[in-house]
């Protein structure tokens, strides 16, 4: 049967200054890597993944269903960040393309910085520095709290809302939270009744939710009505979670004491582009470049999580961790020598009744010995890995490939 061609020639493409370790860890492989600092424009991006085999990307190039369709060679796709809304998820599965992430890898720095802006806002640090870069002394008490003692309302209890819960404990504070699911709540943390209920009693909010449907402008005006008179809000999860201009008109109005926002609906596509928001310029508020998960830590921790993940795809075909599709893990296959080594067969299709019958029966026609078979479906896509005796020949692909339902087949050794 024939097999790939050589790691040599598998072509990764990591885009927006993806983390040294992960281009390392590929290189390592023998892949072809090659990198790119920024976000490439439509056109350049196109020409890029026309002959790339595995893209890495972070948040803002966006991979849509026509990028998707061009890159006829694309095997993967790795997210070096926790989202991947950036990417159309359903169309790469639909072409049986797997889309890996990172959802632990910048847990504690986003965890880290909202606490910090937390404590600088309650304490009107930012507006005090600001005042001091212009040549204003104003040593006042006035407006400025210990966050000992205040109520944190933390939306989204997951890898991050939850270590935000613990370090805000130690500092002494009450932790409410409201998530769409009960969750075990860690130390002395409570999950709210509601998020109305949360809100009423939160002194400070913080959001790490995900981009989807049921998040979009989950905070607008009545909601943020609903925060008590001087309480603060924290956005370092989506852009479009929170509806700006009912934010600007809050802490205009004195109702908000101020805020910290790492992410915006719009924002520049690489460094040197302008930025522009309603928020600019307001006293008490911290604005940051969508930096919460961009320490080097993290951006290490990252690109070997998602390195690894895209090795172990193209190496023995596992999708563990994949976002959007079926999840089969399977160790390296050995046997006595090359020759005895069996060959694996990966086999993407469409999730209907008597595929697999199909497969083995192909299979079988050509005489070939299935040693093993892992198969898992999710909705209406089907993974198989075939472990096959290396008798096989290249007509057994062939009657793969001829299968109706078939998406994707790929011979790995």
């Amino acid at each position: 049967m024939k097999t790939s061609f050589p790691k040599d020639k598998i072509k990764a493409v990591l885009l927006e200054g993806v983390h040294e370790a992960g281009a390392t860890m590929l290189a390592d492989q023998g892949f072809q890597v090659e990198r790119v600092a920024g976000s490439p424009p439509a056109e350049e991006l196109a020409t890029l993944l026309a002959d790339a085999h595995l893209v890495g990307l972070r948040s803002k190039t966006q991979l849509r269903a026509p990028q998707l369709v061009g890159a006829s060679r694309l095997l993967a796709v790795g997210c070096f960040c926790i989202g991947t809304d950036q990417v159309e998820l359903d169309a790469a599965r639909r072409a049986g393309v797997p889309v890996f992430n990172s959802p632990f890898g910048n847990t504690r720095s986003v965890a880290e910085l909202t606490v910090a802006e937390i404590v600088l806002l309650c304490r009107r640090v930012f507006e005090k520095s600001t005042m001091m870069h212009a040549g204003v002394w104003d040593k006042s008490a006035l407006g400025a709290r210990e966050v000992r003692g205040r109520t944190i309302g933390i939306i989204g209890y997951g890898h991050i809302g939850s270590q935000v819960s613990v370090l805000a404990e130690a500092l002494g504070m009450r932790v409410l939270f409201h998530d769409v699911v009960p969750k075990l709540a860690l130390g002395n943390a409570q999950q709210a009744e509601s998020l109305d209920a949360m809100l009423e009693a939160a002194d400070i909010v913080t959001i790490h939710v995900p981009a989807d449907a049921s998040t979009e402008r989950l905070l607008g005006e009545a909601e943020i009505a609903r925060m008590p008179r001087g309480a603060i809000l924290v956005n370092n999860a989506r852009g479009r979670v929170v509806d700006l201009a009912a934010v600007k008109a809050a802490i205009e109005s004195g109702h908000l004491a101020g805020g910290a926002f790492d992410v915006f609906p719009q924002e520049p596509r690489g460094r040197g582009e302008p930025f522009e928001s309603e928020l600019r310029g307001l006293s008490n508020v911290i604005l940051t470049p969508h930096i919460g998960g961009s320490t080097l830590e993290a951006q290490e921790a990252i690109a070997r999580d998602v390195a690894t993940k895209l090795i172990k795809f193209v190496n023995i075909g596992s999708t563990t961790g994949a976002v959007n599709l079926p999840q089969v893990e399977l160790p390296m296959q050995t046997g006595a020598g090359e020759l005895a080594r069996p060959h694996r067969v990966l086999h993407f299709h469409q999730n209907v009744p008597g595929v697999l019958s199909k497969i083995n029966s192909a299979l079988g026609a050509e005489g070939v010995n299935v040693r093993s078979q892992s198969l898992q479906t999710d909705g209406d896509i089907g993974y198989v890995v075939l472990d096959v005796d290396p008798s096989a020949s290249e007509a057994a692909l062939d009657s793969l490939h001829s299968i109706e339902e078939t998406i994707r087949t790929r011979v790995l050794w």
